[in-house]
């Protein structure tokens, strides 16, 4: 079955659908969650909740902005920092009420908008190789282990690799604040 079939069966709410949606991307989706949730239990509860979320939001895929598994990987991907996150707050609010909110304030999410913005535009000069590599490091989390072992490099190269990329980013950002 190709892609196109599955995401219309999807949206036409066949339920033998989300079968397929796991059996053919259910190891790329782990491959995405497991950096950044650690335990078992949360990877795969996060793993549902990914395939309920793609239940629900699959009328929101457009295949003209892009790619089935760019919106998936992305589906998958946010999924799993929302986990991570809210057991970060469950795990705070266990220790004391009084502890401050760990949420950012209206200006500090206005200067990160910010910071984004300009280094998704930074990103773009760099090469596709250097960008790739910044992407599986700060974007899907991957240790420099795994990096090094799928990509037939060094740990030590790959970390040398990272520093230079992240050098090349402060410079074109404008100094130590970034990167």
């Amino acid at each position: 079955m190709k892609e196109k079939e599955l995401v219309q069966r999807l949206k036409d709410r066949d339920e033998t659908a989300l079968e397929e949606l796991l059996r053919r991307f259910g190891p790329l989706m782990r491959y995405i969650i497991a950096p950044i949730l650690p335990g078992a239990q949360d990877r795969e509860e996060c793993l549902s909740e990914t395939v309920l979320s793609v239940w629900e939001k699959i009328d929101s895929y457009d295949p003209a902005k892009g790619a089935w598994t760019t919106w998936l990987t992305a589906v998958t991907r946010n999924g799993a920092l929302n986990r991570a996150r809210k057991l970060r707050r469950e795990d705070t609010q266990e220790l004391s009420p009084d502890i401050p909110s760990p949420d950012p304030t209206p200006e500090e999410l206005v200067i990160q908008k910010e910071r984004e913005a300009a280094l998704v535009e930074a990103l773009q000069y760099l090469g596709d190789r250097e960008r790739m590599l910044f992407y599986r490091k700060y974007y899907y989390r991957q240790s420099t282990a795994q990096m090094a072992a799928e990509l037939g490099m060094t740990q030590r190269a790959v970390e040398g690799r990272l520093y230079r990329i992240k050098e090349k980013l402060r410079k074109r950002l404008g100094g130590d604040g970034y990167a």
